[in-house]
């Protein structure tokens, strides 16, 4: 049986003057005593004894009491917690860094065995601190000095020297490394600093050997005969080597670090930072392009670009390899040059063109292939296992109904059909893409170049040569003119409806206020008369929305806060929209101000907000934000859909159900509704059309089916003109009634001049007087029309004198007997039309009164009088009332 010898205790030999041993010599001159005085009383007599005995018990009890209060309190521990203290003493005598703890004062008070090597002390007698022993250049001593400063200020610090030649611990050196720390330790009584030292020579020399290998790695890199770059996802050039630095004519401190950009030395080679791949998928290709030198002359190369993707999808820095395809001494030079030329001509062509295989696989692809059917072109690259990797295919870029037809055309060109005609496809992904694609055979005898035994040979794999243009611009195009040319014809045909209609109307209207005037309230017919009106003021007001529609409505444009029209517009939405529906209105700071039909801008408001609330059933959250758009820049980010110049955005956006793309086409044209029969026009959204378009502003939607619509209203910004010195808001501007003439003198008065009833709580004023005295010219085309508007101005006092047509109306005045007051014509007559009566009654009358009336807006026939021409205008279809007030109006002034 081996005997087992249990661990030997090592010997240290640490310094340590903190240590309180023990007085072995006092407990044993203690015992002596104790013994000595128990054998002298046993010759002393009992009865004297008992006192002595009694006594020296007495002594005892309380030196152990006085024991047992302090081992409570702490003054006097126990061997377990020395043992605790040599376990901890000897872990840090055995550490392999140097240690020392130094009192407050300067005292040395413990050293372990590393330390005593590195300072080469051995007995407390030749113990010196570490400022004595690290002595040395001034770097050394400035370290030290550092280290010091921090010890008497209670901090920790760090320090790491070189000293050459090393303390005596290490003569045998040239030099060695060291990391000198100082902490503060925490100590009942004098306060003390514990200073570390470590040798770290090895981990120097392991650092500056790996820097070193880093450096030659470079150097290998830099001095390489091709050239390398990485480029990061966003298109930094994150490293490039000296090679291809000195070929592009760059220095090397400009690049890296974000300092140079794929753009500068490659416009056209986007398709470089590729934007997904499959998670974990590694990608090699090939690319033949132009490199752009910093002198701007062009590089020819080819580039092995390789990029690994992580496990989300993400490409990270790519490893490119590129190789110098310019001219150089080599033999086949000539042919070098043609392929450099050839490669150039197709990789900067706008024409996308790939060759492809029977089935659809792309071999070859220039960039413009890339950026039009958002794949990446490459050819297949050898893998690390000498195996091809996998070419992608047409069908990825395609959507699924035209794919068949490409399919077919594919096979026709692989089977070397020459006359194949071009395909209109749409493209997958965003933005509504396509693209016209041409095929046709790569040419040669392809039996004879297929090997049978190489299945993937280069004639197979390039069976077809695909060309394809990009058309998305061109069907958006074509798209918006036939868009814009069937919103204009059928605003032609609206218009000319509602010019027609609004004549019918007028004839309903006049003689229904001709039949109310005779007939009184309580009579049994005035009630069907008034249900005839009213319903023929419906109708005016869809012609009124027709004419909005297809531009031609009267607009009275006025300088307009849209923030201030819509907040008074705030309670009248809530009240339309309902407690389902949360209102938010959002305004920007400084609006500009706008030009437009306070009224009409309402109208539009309201259709939109109607609209939403139409398509969020369940309720949901209308947004209304107003904000300056600033040469198409908001806040200084390009706001799509906004057109050039400045304007005032207005959105109106829902969280609605949204708008499918079949619908959206339709929106804006007039009769067209998704809502049930009877529940809505279809006028609204065309309403809205043409009051934007005809007060000079666009409007632009975005809808997403299932999470909301936004309509962006674009208004010009209106540039406030020099304002005249005459006070101008008294006078009548041309094209105003009576009742605008007398609404703008109110506002112009000041609060405390008005007269008593402009306040709109006062009393009703009296009806006015209506009836007048003068001769009328009434020229209107339409007999029931003039004959109504001649009866009723017949029956107010005046003289009136009809005329079919303007040929009639200058025989009239030619022949009148008496002098005629004022004209009221309409616009549209045959033989002769409304400005061009005026102009020819000028020649003999320049100061005669004129009034037009017509269904058109007053802008469509202006630019057809001479500038600054006085009129006034009068709408149809307007009541009877409202032709004699404005008679009046006009003769008075």
């Amino acid at each position: 049986m081996a005997e087992v010898s249990g661990p030997t205790k090592p010997v240290s030999s640490a310094i340590d003057r903190s240590e309180r041993p023990g007085r072995v010599g006092l407990l044993l001159v203690l015992a002596g005593l104790l013994v000595g005085a128990a054998v002298g009383l046993s010759f002393v007599a009992n009865e004297q004894a008992q006192p002595l005995i009694l006594g020296l018990l007495a002594l005892l009890a309380m030196a152990g009491v006085f024991c047992l209060f302090a081992l409570a309190i702490g003054a006097i521990q126990l061997s377990g917690q020395t043992g605790r203290d040599d376990i901890t003493k000897a872990i840090v005598d055995a550490s392999p860094e140097g240690a020392i703890v130094v009192e407050d004062g300067g005292r040395l008070i413990y050293a372990n065995e590393a330390y005593l090597r590195i300072s080469g002390g051995e007995t407390f007698s030749n113990l010196r601190a570490v400022e004595r022993v690290f002595v040395g250049s001034p770097d050394v001593s400035e370290a030290v000095y550092r280290l010091a400063q921090a010890s008497h200020d209670g901090r920790g610090h760090v320090e790491e020297i070189r000293m050459a030649p090393p303390p005596q611990g290490g003569a045998e050196r040239a030099f060695a490394w060291f990391r000198i720390s100082v902490r503060a330790v925490e100590r009942p009584r004098l306060p003390a600093t514990l200073w570390t030292v470590t040798d770290i020579t090895h981990e120097r020399e392991r650092q500056e050997n790996v820097f070193q290998e880093l450096q030659h790695a470079i150097d290998y890199l830099d001095h390489a005969p091709a050239g390398f770059l990485s480029i990061d996802p966003a298109g930094s050039i994150v490293y490039m080597n000296a090679t291809l630095a000195s070929w592009l004519g760059y220095d090397l401190a400009t690049v890296g670090s974000g300092g140079l950009r794929l753009p500068e030395i490659a416009p056209s080679a986007d398709v470089l930072t590729a934007t997904e791949g499959l998670p974990g998928e590694v990608r090699t290709d090939r690319f033949d392009l132009d490199l752009r030198r910093r002198n701007g002359q062009p590089l020819p190369a080819r580039l092995y670009h390789r990029v690994a993707f992580g496990q989300d999808g993400r490409p990270g820095p790519s490893r490119t390899f590129v190789l110098n395809r310019s001219a150089g001494a080599e033999s086949d030079e000539p042919q070098r040059a043609a392929e450099v030329r050839l490669a150039r001509f197709l990789n900067n062509s706008p024409i996308a063109i790939a060759t492809l295989d029977r089935t659809g696989r792309i071999a070859r692809a220039n960039a413009s292939f890339a950026r039009l059917f958002g794949g990446t072109p490459r050819q297949a690259v050898p893998d690390g296992r000498g195996e091809l990797g996998t070419e992608p295919t047409m069908w990825e870029a395609l959507v699924d109904r035209d794919r068949a037809a490409l399919e077919a055309a594919l096979v026709k060109a692989a089977d070397g059909t020459v006359e194949v005609q071009p395909i209109e496809v749409a493209l997958a992904g965003t933005g509504n893409r396509s693209a016209r694609v041409w095929l046709s055979p790569a040419g040669g005898d392809t039996s004879a170049a297929t090997d049978a035994t190489d299945p993937a040979s280069q004639a197979d794999r390039e069976r077809v040569i695909l060309y394809a243009l990009d058309t998305t611009a061109q069907r958006q195009l074509e798209q918006q003119i036939a868009q814009t040319q069937k919103m204009d014809t059928v605003g032609q045909l609206a218009g000319g409806i509602a010019h027609d209609f609004n004549n019918v109307l007028q004839a309903i209207i006049g003689y229904s206020d001709l039949l109310l005037a005779s007939h009184r309230p309580t009579d049994p017919a005035f009630q069907d008369i008034m249900q005839i009106k009213q319903n023929a003021n419906r109708a005016a007001s869809l012609v009124r929305q027709l004419l909005a529609f297809s531009r031609r409505q009267t607009l009275r444009p006025e300088v307009m806060n849209v923030g201030e029209a819509l907040s008074d517009l705030t309670l009248l939405l809530k009240r339309l929209l309902g407690e389902r529906v949360d209102l938010d209105l959002k305004h920007g700071r400084d609006i500009w101000p706008t030009k437009a039909d306070v009224n009409q801008f309402e109208q539009v408001i309201v259709n939109l907000a109607v609209n939403a609330r139409d398509a969020m059933p369940n309720g949901g959250r209308l947004l209304i934000r107003t904000a300056n758009i600033l040469q198409g820049l908001e806040n200084g980010e390009p706001q799509s859909g906004a057109p050039a110049g400045d304007h005032v955005l207005i959105e109106v956006l829902d969280t609605g159900e949204g708008i499918p793309p079949d619908v959206m086409e339709k929106i804006f044209e007039p009769f067209f509704t998704t809502k049930d029969i009877g529940k809505g026009t279809g006028l609204g959204l065309s309403t809205v059309f043409g009051i934007i378009k005809q007060s000079g502003g666009t409007i632009d939607v975005q809808s997403v089916v299932g999470k909301g619509t936004a309509f962006r209203i674009y208004l010009p910004r209106h540039e406030p003109a020099a304002e005249p010195a005459a006070d101008t808001a008294l006078l009548p501007a041309s094209g105003q009634n009576s009742a605008e003439i007398a609404a703008n003198r109110l506002k112009a008065t000041p609060e405390l001049e008005r007269p008593a009833g402009s306040d709109r709580t006062a009393p009703r004023k009296p009806s006015p007087d209506h009836t007048g005295q003068g001769v009328i010219l009434l020229v209107e085309d339409e007999d029931p029309v003039r004959a109504v508007n001649s009866r009723a101005l017949s029956a107010r006092g005046y003289t009136v004198l009809e005329a079919a047509s303007g040929l009639d109306a200058l025989a009239l005045i030619s022949d009148a007997d008496q002098p005629i007051d004022l004209v009221v014509s309409d616009v549209v007559m045959p033989e002769m039309d409304g400005p061009t009566l005026l102009r020819e009654l000028r020649k003999h009358r320049p100061d005669l009164k004129v009034i037009f009336v017509s269904g058109y807006a007053e802008d469509a026939f202006r630019k057809n009088l001479p500038e600054g021409e006085d009129f006034n205008f009068l709408p149809k279809p307007f009541s009877l009332k409202q032709l004699v007030e404005t008679v009046k109006e006009t003769i008075a002034r």
